[in-house]
């Protein structure tokens, strides 16, 4: 028996905001680390779009709710929460009393210690030693078990909250702060406000020993105190970014742009939390070379939480996009060159994850079909990269730059606060070029083939290669090296490298790692040379590792296992495990290092992995 789509407009989410739509939310939660519950309640602001409707549907995962209420008149109101789905939790119907279009509903309910949008960490986990933290991470669709919400990104929202937590901590939410915290016994009640509407992954809470400083005028970083200095030093150039980021898509409208250096356990690079970016420890490499990151999130202020993928078959359109104005930011500030070897590199990334994947898997194709699946197992770098390339073929089908960066700005202010469909764009875009020459290449583009085929895309612009010929060369001669049994003078030297910038070592390394695997003499010879081994830079690090495993380097094993099991980022730990997996002799060790570390890992992470070594279903 096929699966059926859980509603109309997102295969993902029981609710049904075409019916009755939250239009706001006012929080009230208590942080108890001892129980590791969030508990309080949450006022849904609603409207009936069918006037009809006796029932507003949500998405509930593991909460236990103990009463609904109208909020005016405090009559209980009747409610019922579904079966439990593995995959997209419960569903929580609720009835009205009142026949109004608006009204408000009181939900009061606790979250579970295992909910799978919270990371609860003791002490000993943090970098500080002496205080318990707590973050959140929704998308995809974990806010379910964070608050009672429609978690459909088709639907946005704005929200107040008050959260109280230990006097000793520091809150902080995808909102801004709202006067100074009030002290209440041994706790803290601390304010938000976010007036711009969100949809309900953009929901993030923080409490844990934290500390700012500020690195622009609408930019503090906030780490722990040990952090703080190396990440107000690595991140000094964020309001380039951002004077750069509204230079290619127009206003910002958030107000502040923070920075959050979470602890190691984060499973991503960056969340594009509302004025909270979350970031992980990882892009502190001591000199600045891995703050591209924060170019991403910046752009994702316009496309994906200003004009938002309508649900997650169409991700691209957060992400395909984001990377498009991420690396039109590098070329505002670095050089269009820069700008082009961004996207080779990413081209590189593209093509190996499609060979892990396999060329003809569904989940390679543009707009995936989600349903009955978790998009937590569709995510990969395809709608990031495979998006990229597609925006790019058609900037350079309409003309070029000049002729797209002026659509790229009308598209973001045509669609902004709304939620979209692909097919969406494609009618804006054929619109807002029906009467130049573009209009006649764009009815040749074959949309078919670049948003359902599997594998990589049917084509690539020629991008300007002059940053990655050193690569490319050193590449080859090493190939060609170790082709040869490794018999003569290794070709390359410490020179050749050293000439390299950080970014350039990182394409050469990924380069060989979409051709056959090198030999463990060539390994051998490499660290001699470079010292791989002791490079702090967490990109570099991941491909030499790899490189070493796929060589079957042996005493590469321990070290991918500490570099695996230091951190939870996704992009690191899966390709690792992975890779040691794949090796017979090294798969026991990946087994025995993962039931160690899934724990204090965040759940998307442990999950992902898990199935990755095939123990998770």
């Amino acid at each position: 028996m096929s699966a059926e789509r859980l509603s109309p407009g997102d295969p993902n989410s029981f609710s049904r905001p075409d019916e009755v739509k939250v239009t706001h939310m006012d929080l009230e939660l208590d942080i108890d680390f001892d129980t590791k519950t969030l508990s309080g309640h949450v006022v849904l602001s609603v409207e009936k779009v069918n006037a009809e409707a006796n029932t507003l549907i949500l998405d509930s995962r593991d909460l236990t709710v103990s009463m609904v209420q109208d909020f005016e008149s405090k009559e209980l109101l009747k409610y019922e929460l579904g079966s439990s789905s593995t995959t997209f939790g419960e569903k929580l119907e609720i009835h009205f009393l009142r026949s109004q279009t608006k009204q408000k509903v009181a939900v009061h309910y606790t979250t579970s210690p295992k909910s799978t949008a919270l990371q609860w960490l003791s002490p000993e986990q943090t970098l500080g030693k002496k205080h318990s933290f707590l973050f959140s991470q929704c998308q995809a669709i974990h806010c379910r078990s964070l608050v009672p919400c429609q978690d459909t990104p088709s639907n946005k929202v704005t929200y107040e909250a008050k959260i109280s937590a230990p006097h000793d901590l520091t809150v902080l939410m995808s909102a801004i702060r709202q006067g100074e915290p009030i002290k209440v016994g041994d706790k803290k009640t601390h304010s938000f406000h976010q007036p711009v509407l969100i949809p309900s992954y953009l929901l993030a809470i923080v409490a844990g020993d934290l500390q700012s400083r500020q690195i622009g005028p609408r930019s503090h970083v906030w780490a722990e105190p040990a952090m703080l200095d190396k990440a107000a030093y690595e991140f000094a150039e964020t309001e380039a970014q951002l004077i750069a980021a509204e230079d290619v898509c127009g206003p910002y409208v958030w107000g502040v742009f923070d920075l959050l250096v979470l602890p190691p356990s984060f499973p991503f690079g960056g969340m594009e939390n509302p004025c909270l970016t979350f970031v992980t420890p990882t892009l502190i490499a001591g000199d600045r070379s891995l703050v591209d990151v924060i170019a991403h999130e910046i752009a994702h202020c316009w496309t994906g939480n200003l004009v938002t993928n309508s649900n997650f078959e169409h991700f691209w359109l957060n992400e395909g996009f984001t990377v498009f104005v991420e690396r039109k930011i590098i070329g505002r500030l670095h050089g269009e060159a820069f700008r082009h070897f961004a996207a080779i590199s990413g081209k590189t990334y593209l093509a190996d994850t499609i060979e892990s994947m396999g060329s003809t898997n569904p989940m390679t194709s543009l707009m995936p079909d989600l349903t009955g699946i978790d998009p937590d197992d569709s995510f990969s770098t395809v709608p990031y990269e495979k998006g990229q390339a597609f925006l790019w073929y058609l900037e350079d089908l309409v003309g070029g730059s000049g002729e797209f960066d002026p659509f790229l700005k009308s598209y973001i202010a045509n669609f902004q606060y709304r939620s979209i469909k692909t097919d969406d764009f494609v009618e804006y875009l054929k619109h807002y070029f029906q009467k130049t020459p573009a209009a006649e290449k764009l009815e040749q583009v074959d949309w078919d083939t670049w948003f359902h085929s599997p594998g990589m895309p049917p084509t690539f612009v020629n991008y300007d290669d002059s940053l990655a010929i050193a690569c490319k060369l050193l590449c080859q001669r090493l190939s060609e090296w170790n082709d040869k049994g490794c018999i003569e003078p290794m070709p390359i030297t410490f020179d050749d490298l050293k000439t390299l910038s950080t970014a350039q070592i990182q394409e050469f390394l990924a380069q060989l790692l979409i051709r056959p695997p090198l030999s463990c003499e060539t390994i051998k010879k490499m660290q001699e040379l470079y010292s791989f081994d002791k490079i702090q830079n967490a990109e570099i690090k991941l491909r030499w590792l790899r490189l070493c495993l796929r060589a079957q380097f042996k005493e590469a094993i321990p070290l991918a296992i500490e570099f695996a099991t230091s951190q939870g980022r996704m992009k690191y730990c899966r390709p690792i495990f992975r890779d040691l997996y794949n090796w017979e002799i090294a798969r026991p060790a990946a087994l025995d290092a993962y039931e160690k570390v899934k724990d204090n890992w965040m759940y998307v992470c442990a999950y992902t992995v898990g199935k990755d070594l095939h123990v998770v279903q």
